[in-house]
C-alpha cells in the first residue's frame, strides 16, 4: 500500500510517500509560500504517483467537522495569504482517493499512538513547541475534536516571577505560545535558542511554562504517555527540567507510578523523531482509507 502524505507547517511544507507501516519511502520539503506556489508544488511532487490514500497533517486553525461547509478549510489563521483557504477542496481537484485532514498535531499524536512510542496505549498527547506551540490529543482511541480542536498552545500560564517578557502572541500576548514558543526564546534574549548554552536561564523558564500546561493536561485528560517534539525540544536538557517541574507542581497528588518513579518514561520525545509530523499525515491517509471515505 502507498499513501502520500502532506505536513504543512506555517514555515515549510513537507510532503512524502511511505505505507501502512509508517515507513516513509521519500519526501521533500519546501517554505510555506502562497496557496498557488504550495498547491503547485504538491502536484509536481504527486504527479504520476500511484497513492492509495492521501492525508494532510496542518497548521491551524482549521475545520475538521465533516458536516460543515467549510470542513477542510483553514480558517482564521494569522499566516498571511491562508486565512479560510479550502485545503482539502483543492486537493480533491487533483487526487481521486480518500484523503485524511486533520491538524499536523492531531496526525502526529496518531502516529505515535499507530507506530511509535504510544502504541499498543489508548491515550496520549503530543505536544510540539517551535515556531508555535501545538497539541494533538487522542483518547480512548480516537483524536478528539469537539466544538473545533484542541488549541491548548494558546492555554493562560503563570507568569515567572522573573520574567517581565510581555509575551508575543498576537491575540493572547502571554499565553503558552507567547511565552514559550521558539520566537518568544528569540525575543526574549536576543538570540535563538539553539544559540544559547545548555544551563542558560531560558531552560529553567521553558520548563515553568511547559511543565505548568503539562500539569494541566495530566488533570484534565490523565492521558497514558506525553510526547514533546518539535525545534525547541531538542535541546535535551529540558526533558529533566520539565519532569521535575511537573513532579514539583503535582505535588505527590497523583499517586501513580508513571509519575512518581517512571515520569522518564512518561513524558518523552517523539520514537518517530522529525518525521512524527509526516508520519502523522501518512497516518491520517490509512485511517481515511480503513474508514471507506
Amino acid at each position: 500500500m502507498r499513501i502520500g502524505g502532506i505536513e504543512a507547517g506555517g514555515t515549510k511544507i513537507i510532503c512524502g510517500i511511505g505505507n501502512e507501516k509508517g515507513q516513509i519511502e521519500k519526501k521533500i520539503s519546501f517554505p510555506t509560500e502562497s496557496p498557488e506556489i504550495v498547491f503547485e508544488k504538491i502536484n509536481q511532487f504527486f504527479a504520476g504517483e500511484q497513492l492509495d490514500a492521501l492525508g494532510v497533517g496542518t497548521f491551524g486553525p482549521i475545520d475538521v467537522n465533516r458536516k460543515s461547509a467549510t470542513y477542510g478549510y483553514i480558517t482564521s489563521t494569522p499566516k498571511p495569504g491562508w486565512k479560510n483557504i479550502d485545503v482539502l477542496g483543492e486537493l480533491k481537484k487533483q487526487f481521486n482517493m480518500p484523503i485524511g485532514f486533520d491538524t499536523d498535531v492531531n496526525g502526529a499524536a496518531l502516529a505515535e499512538a499507530t507506530w511509535g512510542s504510544a502504541q499498543g496505549l489508548n491515550s496520549c498527547v503530543y505536544y510540539t513547541v517551535g515556531t508555535g506551540v501545538g497539541v494533538g490529543v487522542f483518547v480512548e482511541g480516537s483524536l478528539v475534536h469537539g466544538l473545533l480542536h484542541p488549541e491548548a498552545g494558546h492555554i493562560p500560564v503563570k507568569r515567572h516571577p522573573a520574567d517581565s517578557f510581555e509575551g508575543f502572541c498576537p491575540y493572547h500576548k502571554d499565553c503558552l505560545e507567547g511565552v514559550a514558543a521558539g520566537p518568544a526564546i528569540e525575543k526574549r534574549f536576543g538570540v535563538k535558542g539553539h544559540e544559547l548554552g545548555k544551563e542558560h536561564e531560558a531552560w529553567q523558564l521553558e520548563a515553568y511554562y511547559l511543565g505548568q500546561a503539562l500539569v494541566s493536561t495530566i488533570l484534565l485528560l490523565s492521558p497514558e504517555r506525553i510526547i514533546l517534539g518539535g525545534g525547541v525540544m531538542h535541546q535535551e536538557q529540558l526533558f529533566p527540567l520539565i519532569r521535575e517541574q511537573v513532579r514539583s507542581t503535582l505535588n505527590g497528588y497523583v499517586q501513580h507510578q508513571m509519575i512518581l518513579e517512571q515520569i522518564d518514561q512518561y513524558i518523552i520525545p517523539p520514537a518517530l523523531g522529525d518525521d512524527a509530523g509526516l508520519c502523522g499525515a501518512l497516518a491520517l491517509g490509512l485511517q481515511e482509507y480503513k474508514a471507506g471515505r
